[in-house]
């Protein structure tokens, strides 16, 4: 039986979302020229994540539909960023293209930039692992 685990508060969880992000080896090896603007949509709360250089450079939390300019969106309910975040997910979770194809993941906007920059922003979905998601 799975224990239910108390989400972060969406501040915290953008706060260590950013620290994780900054401090992995991995994108910081590859994110050179990691740039861009997306939109996570965890169906409860939404964050716009703004990335310079591999750097994560602003996190707004649930902002309105014209407060920051993003490239592309992520989209999911709650449950399905649920199962990204934790240790060992479950079949379909382990990958946005999973969830996109399995599941009720969408992929929204300019996915030429979400192309370009796929190896890092893989990588920050995997920290999900380790950090949660706040939904």
């Amino acid at each position: 039986m799975a224990t239910a685990t108390q989400a972060p508060a969406p501040a915290d969880w953008a706060r260590a979302f950013i620290e994780a992000n900054d401090q992995d080896p991995e994108i910081q090896a590859h994110g050179k020229y990691f740039t861009c603007a997306y939109l996570l949509d965890m169906a409860e709360h939404t964050f716009a994540v703004r990335v310079v250089s591999g750097k994560v450079a602003q996190v707004t939390v649930d902002p309105g539909p014209l407060d920051v300019p993003y490239q592309f969106a992520i989209r999911a309910s709650a449950e399905t960023w649920r199962n990204f975040g934790v240790a060992t997910p479950p079949p379909m979770y382990h990958g946005i293209w999973a969830a996109t194809f399995q599941r009720d993941m969408k992929l929204e906007g300019d996915i030429l930039v979400l192309m370009q920059n796929l190896r890092c922003l893989t990588r920050q979905i995997e920290l999900l692992r380790g950090i949660g998601v706040p939904v």
